[in-house]
Order: structure tokens, then C-alpha cells, then sequence
């Protein structure tokens, strides 16, 4: 069991605020976040006392001048050193990014060229540390990526040049076992970081984007990069083989219409994101209320998952197997009062949602090692048959027959996973 790992940054005050002659009314201390209600007359200070908020980080990156201010590199360390170190050890990863619109999610999920966010980061140090292990260990990889944004609720792919617009979208189904996905997206096998850097690239280009009142470069859709990391081994001989699915997710920011001022395609636009976080936010608060009233809720909730194609593919990251963690992405400014408190809150009830990350084992490679612990248990029979005068010469040729059968079927096994990885 783990939960779910939230951390908070706000910005500096962008252009519009400081035109509006906003004033801060976030303040952060230790992994503290406080927040004070404007006054209505623009000129008084701040009398009201503020909500408090704990999380398990707060990141004040509001004043660049200052030493104190959180860099991308800090958020890396704090953040992105788990998502790798979940995934070397064969746990399934999330790391998704919440605010209103023009918050700062995207810089801190992207990042610019000179200033890398989470995404390339996490990119580079996952081929640094492959470099490093397989200097020190007999260990194989395979990296694939995938990269796709949930426009209207539609799903596209980013990684392919849009020719012909797919105005259906991609489908999304549900595997009994690995849980939901998407039909015929994408799998790009990625050797270095470089390609990796390039597809990142390409996704970007590929992304919706549009100006609004209160962005410039609005992301009008979720987008979702996926990392399909798999290690394989000999362990004593057996086999092992694991496989790590990190989702590293931007969302789209929830805004207000007016404040916005989107109109046409646009308004639909905002009114699909904000669908889809409402969406979120019901998933959040039912999850959370499941994980607060334990064994003794009487009443059974219902998680809707399948009401968003966003919480339908985070299924498994939202309460399931992973290992997640949410960076909520506020403004300082006065003029954003509702929407910041809005996310603290959205933030708060996201620290209860409790998840059941597990070892994700090649199904092949488990079955291997439990022949080669029935013919450990096999052999052990046989040995107490011949030690003991009196057993039955059938009984013992049955379990050497049962004993033969498993040793050839774990050779057999071990052939074919050793000749897929040869391939590989």
C-alpha cells in the first residue's frame, strides 16, 4: 500500500497580474501552504487570517531572485528520482500536473530547452542510469514510449503526422489483466536519449494549443506521455523479467469562461476540460472517502472512472497499481483567489487516496519459477520415497514422470524467453 504523494508550486505573477496590480496572497513555509482572502477594497493588506494546507511538499518558486526560490532541478530530485527508482525496481509510475489554466503545468511537466521539466529529466535519468547497470550488471532493456492528448475527449496520437484527422479518435478498451488502453497507439522502441528528446519534440508540435485571455499558449487537451520500461535477468540461473509502465501526464488547466474570454471552439474547448477534471475530481473524492472510511463504510461507493476517457486511462494510477504522485500548479495572485483555493483543496483530498502498487512479473517467467519450485518439491518426494521401504513402486514412478514433465517444460520456457530477449 502507498499513498498518493502531493506536492504544491506557485508560480511568479505573470504579465496580466502585474498589469492588474495583484497582490501575493500565497505563502509557503516548510511543506506548508497558506492562502489569504483579498480584501474588497485593492489598497487594504491582508487582515483575514488564511487556510493552511499540509502537503508533502510546497514549492514557493514565486520570486526568482530569490535563493530560496525551487528550481526545476530541486522538483526533479524530490519528485522525479522516485518515479525512476519505482520503475528500476518493476513498479508501475504516475506523475500528473493540476491547475487552472496559465498556472504553470506545463513548465513544470516540460519545461523549456534550457530549463528542462519533469518529463526530459525523468527521460535522461532513466538512460543514465541503463548506462550505469549495464556496466555493473548482466541486465537487458527495452525502452518504448508512447504520446497521446485527450482533445474533446477524443484520443490522438502525437507521435504520427495528423494527415488525415481521426474525428473518432482513437478507441480506448480494458485488458482483464493490464487494465485499460489504447487500440493501435503508437509504441516507438527508443535506444538513447536523443530519439527520446526527438519524440518528446514531435508530440509537442503535435499537441493542441491555443491563445486564451488568460494564456498565450494554452494546452486545449491532456496529454499523456508513456514510458514502457522492461529489464530482464538471470537470477541463480531462473529467469527474471519485469516491466514498468510510467505515465507522466500534463493536463489541460480548468478556466472560467469569462475570465478566459473564449468563445466558438474554444468554449467547447474549456467546457470538455473542465468535464473531464470534474470528472477527476469525483474520482479523487470518492477514492479518498474509500480510503477514510476503511473496512467500516458501510455503504459502497461508486469510483467513476469510465464517465472521463482521462480517469477511464488513470484507472490504474488513481487508487490501483502504482506507484502516483500529483504536482498541483497554483497562481500567488489575488485576482485567482477561487481557482488556487480551489486546487489546494482538489490537492488536500488527494493525500487520502491510498494505491496497491505491485511487482509487475513477466507472466512467462512467473510460471517458470514456480515449475522449477514444484520440481524442488518433486525431488523431495522422491528422495523420502527411496529412503522409505514400503511406498509403492507406482506412486514413485508417477511423481518421476510429473517430475520429468516440469523439468522439460522449464527448459522449454527458459529457451523461448531467452531467445526472445536474443532477438531483442
Amino acid at each position: 500500500m502507498a499513498s498518493l504523494k502531493v506536492a504544491v508550486r506557485v508560480r511568479p505573477l505573470n504579465k496580466r497580474e502585474k498589469q492588474l496590480s495583484s497582490k501575493v496572497i500565497v505563502h509557503m513555509k516548510g511543506n506548508s501552504t497558506s492562502i489569504y482572502k483579498p480584501s474588497p477594497n485593492r489598497g487594504d493588506e491582508l487582515k483575514e487570517k488564511g487556510k493552511t494546507f499540509i502537503y508533502d511538499f510546497s514549492y514557493d518558486s514565486s520570486n526568482r531572485g530569490r535563493p530560496t526560490c525551487v528550481s526545476q532541478e530541486k522538483i526533479f530530485h524530490d519528485l522525479g528520482s522516485d518515479v525512476l527508482k519505482a520503475a528500476f525496481e518493476g513498479f508501475n509510475a504516475c506523475v500528473f500536473a493540476y491547475g487552472q489554466t496559465g498556472s504553470g503545468k506545463s513548465y513544470t511537466m516540460m519545461g523549456h530547452a534550457d530549463d528542462k521539466g519533469l518529463i526530459p529529466q525523468i527521460c535522461e535519468g532513466l538512460f543514465s542510469e541503463i548506462s550505469h547497470r549495464a556496466k555493473v550488471d548482466a541486465v537487458s532493456f527495452r525502452t518504448e514510449v508512447s504520446y497521446l492528448e485527450i482533445y474533446n475527449e477524443r484520443v490522438q496520437d502525437l507521435l504520427i503526422k495528423k494527415t488525415i484527422p481521426t474525428y473518432g479518435g482513437l478507441r480506448v478498451r480494458e485488458h482483464p489483466r493490464d487494465g485499460p488502453y489504447v487500440e493501435h497507439l503508437s509504441k516507438c522502441l527508443v535506444q538513447n536519449p536523443n530519439e527520446m528528446e526527438d519524440l518528446i519534440n514531435l508530440g509537442n508540435a503535435n499537441r493542441t494549443t491555443a491563445s486564451t485571455g488568460m494564456n498565450d499558449a494554452s494546452s486545449r487537451s491532456h496529454g499523456i506521455f508513456t514510458i514502457r520500461f522492461t529489464q530482464a535477468w538471470f537470477d541463480e540461473e531462473v529467469p527474471r523479467e519485469t516491466l514498468s509502465k510510467i505515465h507522466l501526464v500534463d493536463l489541460a488547466g480548468s478556466e472560467r469562461a469569462d475570465s478566459a474570454r473564449t468563445t466558438g471552439t474554444r468554449l467547447k474547448e474549456g467546457a470538455n476540460i473542465n468535464k473531464s477534471l470534474v470528472i477527476l475530481g469525483s474520482v479523487i473524492s470518492a477514492l479518498a472517502e474509500l480510503n477514510v472510511g476503511g473496512q467500516s463504510t458501510k455503504k459502497k461507493i461508486f469510483i467513476p472512472y469510465r464517465d472521463s476517457v482521462l480517469t477511464w486511462l488513470l484507472k490504474d494510477s488513481l487508487g490501483g497499481n502504482s506507484v502516483t504522485t500529483m504536482i498541483a500548479t497554483i497562481s500567488p495572485a489575488d485576482v485567482n483567489y477561487l481557482e488556487t483555493l480551489s486546487t489546494l483543496r482538489y490537492a488536500s483530498r488527494a493525500k487520502n487516496i491510498v494505491n496497491s502498487p505491485t511487482v509487475n512479473e513477466d507472466e512467462n517467467v512467473k510460471v517458470i519459477r514456480e515449475l522449477r519450485a514444484e520440481v524442488s518439491r518433486l525431488r523431495g518426494l522422491l528422495e523420502e520415497a527411496n529412503q522409505v521401504c514400503h511406498v509403492e513402486p507406482c506412486s514413485s514412478v508417477k511423481v518421476e514422470e510429473e517430475l520429468l514433465q516440469n523439468e522439460a517444460r522449464v527448459l522449454q520456457l527458459t529457451k523461448e524467453w531467452t531467445s526472445k530477449w536474443g532477438e531483442t
